[in-house]
């Protein structure tokens, strides 16, 4: 006999550790941008697992390579060489136009890999002295749950109970560059940044920000590191959302949707004077570059392109974000994104965001707040304009009757 709604629920509150609050559904199965509950009952995804089904949960042809690699091969650990290694980066170099690649399994484990990678560069080739090496950081950032990485977030959610944490770390406000350049010395060795800050709730800087950014790391000798985990492979509306800054950084950090949702992959990506720094034995992963992430991250990548998602992403985005800034509610304080990375941010008084995630979720749509009072709306890029037009219509409805 098959366990109840409630039994689910009891179970992992009795067994699990309790650092999630999840919505009230218990999900068995997914097929593009829509979720059925083990009561049957449908839901539209509006979070993409914080990005990381950019492709659609179960797409096909990313489930038929995993079936096909898994059977073959699914791990050697980095002591010899793997056959779909060399393809995967081949694959991803060209999509990304990168000179190097780390392949690593968790976004936070690419973010610690660039960490040590930029503070060796800084030591072994800026000149910076021994343990003296300095990383720029951005206040409400989101790079992750690491011990390293908390360290230098500001979110007291995050940081309370861990420390100590490890030095080296300044925080500047984010996108604001007059606070970076201030913040520079002759010890900074990068600036770690998203292109736009997701967790804090969708927060896009100015026009200028990023070119003035650029400019700075640029004459500095400072490595721009830009965390695309949640941001690239199409969620902004281009394969990497600092296209739309029309820059380029020294080393990106991808993750999440490089495997389509079906296994843990992420990547450094990186001109080779940064990474061209680790040595045989000086860092590695047992998982990392795994033949079964290798191959499915490959088609991953190529659904992402040869289907049209990132171009879906673009249109849809710009489609949904218009449309959701039409509606009429006292309760909307802002509406902004990029491509299908949009964010609803209530008015202080209307009550917070969880009530409307709540109200939406009887209504078929799956959503989550963040930082109280913001609605991140991030569907499938395989969303279509029908299924984008009876989302709107759900949020119109909730926010609507919220404000009354």
């Amino acid at each position: 006999m098959s366990m109840r709604f409630e039994e689910f629920i009891a179970a992992e509150n009795r067994l699990g550790a309790h650092n999630y609050k999840p919505l009230d559904v218990v999900l068995s199965r997914g097929q593009g941008v829509w979720l059925w509950d083990v009561d049957g009952k449908k839901y539209l995804d509006c979070l993409s697992a914080y990005s990381a089904v950019n492709q659609g949960h179960c797409h096909p042809k990313i489930l038929q390579t995993m079936i096909e690699q898994a059977g073959r091969l699914t791990l050697t650990s980095r002591a010899f060489h793997n056959d779909q290694l060399a393809l995967f980066y081949e694959d991803i170099a060209e999509l990304t136009g990168s000179h190097k690649v780390l392949p690593m399994n968790s976004g936070a484990e690419a973010v610690e890999s660039a960490l040590k990678a930029v503070r060796k560069w800084g030591y072994e080739v800026k000149g910076v002295p021994m343990d003296k090496a300095e990383v720029i950081v951005c206040s409400d950032n989101f790079h992750g749950r690491t011990l390293g990485i908390v360290g230098f977030s500001t979110d007291p959610d995050a940081r309370e109970g861990f420390g100590p944490f490890a030095p080296g770390f300044v925080v500047v406000p984010f996108g604001d560059a007059v606070a970076l350049e201030k913040a520079i010395t002759p010890n900074t060795v990068a600036f770690l940044v998203e292109p736009i800050q997701g967790e804090a709730g969708v927060i896009i800087p100015s026009a200028d920000y990023f070119p003035k950014v650029r400019a700075l790391c640029s004459e500095h000798r400072i490595t721009l590191v830009l965390d695309e985990i949640q941001t690239g492979l199409g969620r902004a509306g281009k394969l990497l959302a600092e296209e739309h800054d029309a820059i380029e950084a020294d080393v990106t950090l991808v993750g999440k949707a490089l495997s389509g949702g079906f296994y843990p992959i992420s990547a450094v990506l990186s001109n080779s004077e940064v990474l061209g720094v680790l040595q045989p034995g000086q860092h590695g992963s047992t998982f990392g570059g795994n033949p079964l992430a290798c191959a499915i991250a490959r088609t991953a990548m190529k659904v992402l392109v040869e289907e049209g998602m990132i171009e879906n992403s673009a249109e849809l985005g710009g489609y949904f974000l218009e449309q959701l800034r039409g509606i009429r509610s006292n309760a909307i304080k802002e509406v902004r994104g990029r491509g299908l990375m949009l964010a609803v941010e209530l008015q202080p008084e209307a009550g917070g965001a969880y009530p409307i995630i709540h109200a939406l979720k009887k209504r078929g749509i799956l959503a989550k707040d963040t930082h109280g009072n913001t609605i991140r709306i991030s569907p499938p890029l395989v969303i279509t304009r029908d299924e984008v037009d009876w989302a709107l219509e759900q949020f119109e409805s909730v926010l609507t009757g919220i404000a009354a």
